[in-house]
């Protein structure tokens, strides 16, 4: 039997009809108590919306402010009753742009908004032009599949702080309500799982969202080879939970035997190499069985080849492609904004525009060897926990560099992300 106020006791009925409950006596003595037990025992409180405190960002500069009306009325005789009224000095900071939101909560690291679903769609976002411009296509399993819908996004998303630059990335998955015809307004933005991020101006920076693999396009020449950039999105795939595919494209401008011992190198930390030419057709059926079924995004530098070796997987796409300057010996920006597009043999990618340097996003120093995976076997070695693998006495992973059990290419690399210089 239960004990205390909201304790039952039971009695045998005959006819075979069960149990039945009864109230102790002294719940039953006057209206008041009758009152009491039913409240306390029985009642069900109303759900509450759930609220969550969020920071805000600033949509506007500050107001300026009128300045020297001390001196002017002191120096050049300005009437005090004269002067405006309307202007308020305020000591409120960044710190007080925070508001309650209700009806939104905290899923892992990631804000979600509560709303209707019952009067929205699902769908994925193909491409995203700054905050406000997104073309969603509707999933299969909604009305109109497949249905291209260019949307706005409602405020409250684009409003929230998430440390984030853009509110809604391509590659989401979305709750939007249709407006007009072709139209629509962006209500949630579901949780992202599997993404590609670099730090901007003190903001991250998701550059595609819900993705399985990045596809590391680099160049044989021209523009000129960079394995530490390789490296700086290997770190930047591993933090975001993804695979990398490391494709070596232009390889009909060099003698593939000379990039031998780079290609070597990935091979044996476990990452797969695909040496590709569109000049000569090299590599691209092996290029497509590894999409086939994936979610892959295509990122490097500009003037690698991205969307000339997409253009060459399959013409239908026709995206724009550009030279790479004779001066600089970079490349050209030809990709303005990301863009995902279905692949005939199975599976997405996502062109990307050209990136030159990579700054990496929520990685800490402490965390960097933790993505080399060469380092790991010699870590626990090291003669201080804390080793950073620098200068330190009795460091195992620099012994190891010295044996050359450790590629000195890559642990430049590591040096860089270290010292922070790209």
């Amino acid at each position: 039997m239960l004990d205390g106020p909201c304790a039952l006791s039971v009695e045998e009925q005959s006819g075979g009809q069960g149990v039945r409950p009864t109230v102790p006596t002294e719940f039953r003595s006057d209206a008041a108590s009758k009152h009491r037990f039913s409240t306390d025992c029985f009642s069900v409180a109303k759900k509450q919306p759930s609220k969550l405190r969020v920071a805000f960002r600033k949509n506007r500069g500050n107001t300026a402010r009128r300045n020297d009306i001390t001196r002017a009325v002191q120096t050049e005789g300005v009437d005090v009753d004269g002067l405006d009224r309307g202007q308020r000095v305020s000591g409120k900071g960044e710190l007080t742009r925070k508001r309650t939101v209700v009806g939104a909560r905290l899923e892992g690291d990631q804000i979600v908004i509560d709303v209707d679903e019952a009067t929205c769609r699902r769908g994925r976002v193909l491409a995203a032009i700054g905050s406000t411009q997104c073309t969603v296509q509707a999933d299969a399993d909604q009305p109109e599949p497949g249905r291209h819908f260019e949307c706005t996004v409602r405020r409250v998303v684009r409003t929230v702080a998430r440390d984030a630059r853009n509110a809604v990335v391509t590659g989401d998955n979305v709750l939007f309500v249709p407006t007009a015809d072709g139209q629509g307004v962006i209500e949630r933005v579901e949780p992202r799982h599997g993404v590609l991020a670099r730090g901007h101006q003190y903001k991250q920076h998701i550059l595609v969202a819900n993705i399985s693999q990045v596809a590391i396009v680099v160049s044989a020449n021209d523009p000129p080879l960079k394995p530490a950039l390789i490296d700086r999105f290997i770190v930047s795939a591993a933090k975001g939970e993804v695979g990398a595919l490391i494709v070596l494209n232009k390889c009909d401008l060099v003698d593939l035997a000379d990039l031998q011992p780079l290609i070597g190198m990935y091979a044996r930390l476990g990452y797969t190499v695909v040496p590709t030419s569109v000049v000569a057709g090299r590599g691209l059926a092996a290029l497509r069985r590894r999409l086939k079924g994936q979610q892959t995004v295509f990122t490097g530098q500009s003037g690698v080849g991205k969307s000339s070796l997409l253009n060459s997987l399959q013409p239908g796409l026709a995206l724009r492609i550009g030279d790479v300057s004779q001066v600089t010996h970079k490349g050209r920006h030809t990709t303005r904004y990301a863009e995902l597009r279905e692949l005939e043999s199975g599976g997405w990618v996502v062109d990307t525009p050209g990136i030159r340097q990579l700054e990496l996003w929520d990685v800490q120093p402490v965390e960097v060897e933790g993505f080399f995976v060469e380092f790991l076997p010699f870590i626990p070695h090291c003669k201080f926990p804390d080793c950073l693998h620098l200068m330190e006495t009795g460091c195992a992973v620099r012994e190891a560099l010295h044996n050359d059990l450790i590629s000195r290419t890559r642990y430049e690399s590591y040096l860089r992300m270290i010292v922070g210089d790209e």
